[in-house]
């Protein structure tokens, strides 16, 4: 069996690969909330290559949780959580100007200091988040 690290490392360099072949094709960021808000109106004009990108993630998902579904793990939250969990979000990138895939993926490997102060921002929150929720330990 590949080691965690391989498979991660693999991972990562597939989602960088595919970040900067929309950057080169088509003058895109692959930030994910970017791509979706630009589905909703007034703003959907190029729908294509969006709808695209989205199916492209939901079948990577569905193969991933066909193909091992260990590696998913069992949901820990209840639908509520995740819809209220989702919605957060949303408000979030859109305060933030953007989404970590966008600031995080694409804006760092630009030398975007506005993506580096929204991602310090972004682990910063997300590490003292995961501490309280986890009991501080």
């Amino acid at each position: 069996m590949l080691l965690t690290w391989t498979i991660a490392l693999g991972g990562g360099a597939l989602i960088g690969a595919a970040a900067a072949l929309l950057l080169l094709t088509h003058g895109r960021i692959a930030g994910i909330s970017g791509v979706v808000g630009g589905l909703l109106p007034p703003a959907a004009t190029d729908r294509g290559w969006r709808v695209a990108f989205i199916a492209g993630l939901l079948a990577a998902g569905a193969i991933a949780a066909l193909v091992a579904p260990a590696a998913l793990g069992a949901p820990v939250r209840s639908p509520l959580a995740v819809v209220v969990a989702g919605l957060l979000v949303g408000f979030g990138t859109n305060l933030g100007n953007g989404c970590t895939s966008g600031h995080g993926v694409c804006g760092l490997s630009r030398g975007s200091v506005r993506s580096l102060a929204a991602v310090v921002t972004f682990m910063a929150t997300g590490a003292i988040t995961a501490w309280l929720v986890g009991g501080g330990s």
